[in-house]
């Protein structure tokens, strides 16, 4: 008799189904309480149910760098506007790859999140240059003399509506601007676009520099800084060793800039502050250590001229974002003053510190969602929850009767278990609930379902073969119990594999369905089997009551049979023996 015993005991999977009852419990209860203690009461919600805009980039190919578009460069970019967004305030943004070569930044509706949208959109690499001329934005008349480096320049209004020249006093004891709108300066170093009465300018270069200045010249003459075409020919395809022409942000004033001095890379912080001596917002800069030599080079040279020769240009895109003037030779810090309000400091700030990206990238679509918008497909998606989830419940009840009410406190389980874990994994990993990660929860409804459907006819089968409802429950358990296994592996193996080779919100059905299969087998070890186990004990259940969905009339068994069988086989031994 022991030997039965102990092969019943495996067989049934539950000996005491109180120990695994209350192990969901505690589960249940932790990760509620600690839904509440990271104050994440309900799940992220993605850019299509929230609202927000969705940016999508695209790396452009470099001349002459044929593998610049690899994963190294590509990550690099990723955490670099990363940080340019959320250096705005722009809270649980996100910056993905998508493919080989294309970034998807999602940025959630917000009071930053049209400035981090034009953040995003300046995404290529950072530059200090020598201003070598500048002029009103337009075209330059024809008879007009271009800008001289030697000579002074024509006043221009600046980013803040003042009229700025390059001799123009300040208060600042370092670097300063008045705008954008400002000159520039020539050093030894620079091809001149044109003649020059400085005597550091005396080493003329060869005749195709000559000749490459008289082109510069015309270009910069043509320039119409005026339109967003203009502004955007500029300076494209500008190489950092060579000069180039390009507009300030507002089209108002044209430059000509020298070759690149120091790059984005070689800033290693930069911020928005206020001085406490003026009260006026200044912006911050930190250079690394090669950093601080060049910077030194460059300002030491431009301190040495005469204005309007000792501008430089901060270059973001081929644009110049500001202009400021040197008074004497920095290194390592430095700040720049001027007409700066909060955000405007903050944004030149950020654009200091994160503008420097190892690749070119060309915005290819932005999709902006509305916050009614979203909060429609989020309505739409929970009717279509609520929809399949009251069909399910009515197919239980109609064919499972009392059997349903274990189905639903299942569901319940595994409903309370998919929300307090979503919401926890959107401060953990960012994990953002989308619309197609509502779709994998209402597929979810199916097999979570499918489980108890296939333990249920477990049981039933038993019972079918004449069996009492306790043994009934204990031995259709390890059939069902492979069964479920095999159909949630197969599940799971399907949303891994989605996940891996798909990108974006696909990724978001993938990780959900996934999540919820997992779920499943939980729900249905730790709860179904034991709630099952303990209500097989009951008198409705036990005695097989038509409402119980396990009555054995209405399921063919045949008790009265099975009977007589072992009847005869008792009464034949005696004989035999």
């Amino acid at each position: 008799m022991a030997a039965p015993k102990k092969s019943r005991g495996p067989a049934g999977g539950q000996g005491r189904p109180g120990r695994s009852l209350a192990l969901i419990l505690i589960i249940m209860v932790a990760l509620t309480g600690g839904m509440f203690l990271a104050d994440q009461p309900t799940p992220r919600l993605g850019i299509d149910l929230a609202g927000g805009t969705s940016i999508t980039l695209k790396a452009q190919s470099q001349p002459g760098k044929p593998d610049a578009i690899n994963q190294t460069n590509m990550d690099t970019a990723v955490g670099i506007i990363e940080r340019r967004v959320n250096g705005l305030g722009v809270s649980e943004a996100e910056v993905q790859t998508q493919g080989r070569d294309t970034i998807v930044v999602n940025i959630p509706k917000g009071t930053n999140s049209q400035q981090a949208r034009e953040q995003v959109g300046t995404t290529a690499q950072l530059y200090f240059r020598p201003v070598l001329g500048m002029a009103a934005g337009g075209p330059t008349p024809k008879g007009t003399a271009s800008p001289s480096p030697s000579g002074s320049p024509k006043p221009s209004a600046s980013a803040d509506g003042e009229k700025v020249s390059g001799s123009s006093a300040t208060p600042s004891a370092t670097t300063t601007t008045q705008g954008r709108a400002v000159t520039g300066a020539l050093t030894k170093d620079t091809p001149s676009p044109g003649a020059s009465d400085d005597p550091k300018a005396s080493k003329t270069p060869p005749a195709p520099a000559d000749q490459a200045g008289t082109a510069l010249e015309k270009k910069f003459a043509a320039l119409d800084c005026s339109t967003k075409t203009g502004r955007a020919a500029a300076g494209a395809n500008a190489k950092p060793t060579e000069p180039t022409v390009a507009c300030d942000s507002t089209g108002e004033a044209k430059y000509i800039l020298g070759p690149a001095e120091v790059s984005g890379t070689d800033v290693d912080g930069a911020k928005g502050a206020i001085n406490q001596q003026t009260g006026q917002w200044i912006v911050q800069m930190e250079f690394t250590k090669g950093g601080a030599k060049k910077f030194q080079k460059i300002t030491g040279r431009l301190a040495q001229q005469q204005a309007p020769q000792n501008q430089f240009a901060i270059v973001l895109d081929g644009e110049v974002v500001s202009a400021p003037y040197v008074r004497e030779a920095l290194s390592a810090n430095a700040e720049i003053s001027g007409s700066f309000d909060q955000q405007s400091a903050e944004d030149l700030a950020n654009v200091l510190s994160y503008g420097a990206l190892p690749l070119t990238f060309k915005e290819q679509t932005v999709t902006t969602v509305t916050a009614a918008l979203g909060g429609e497909q989020l309505k739409a998606g929970l009717i279509a929850g609520a929809i399949g989830l009251a069909l399910v419940v009515i197919y239980l009840v109609t064919y499972y009767r009392g059997l349903a009410f274990i189905a639903l406190l299942s569901l319940l389980a595994s409903g309370i278990l998919t929300y307090t874990l979503m919401s926890l994994l959107g401060p953990a990993i960012g994990f953002a609930l989308n619309l197609p990660a509502v779709c994998g929860a209402i597929v979810a409804i199916g097999i979570t379902a499918d489980s108890f459907i296939v333990y249920f006819e477990r049981i039933r089968d038993e019972i079918r073969e004449g069996r009492t409802l306790r043994p009934a429950v204990e031995r259709a358990w390890p059939r069902a119990r492979r069964t479920i296994l095999v159909s949630d592996f197969v599940s799971f193996l399907a949303a891994a594999v989605l996940f891996v080779v798909t990108v974006g919100k696909v990724q978001g059905f993938a990780f959900t369905l996934g999540l919820t299969t997992l779920l499943d087998v939980v729900v249905v070890f730790l709860f179904t089997k034991p709630v099952m186990t303990l209500l097989a004990r009951t008198k409705f259940f036990s005695s097989g009551h038509p409402w119980s969905g396990l009555d054995p009339k209405r399921l063919g068994a045949k008790p009265p049979l099975r009977r007589s069988r072992r009847v005869n086989a008792r009464t034949d031994h005696p004989k035999e023996a």
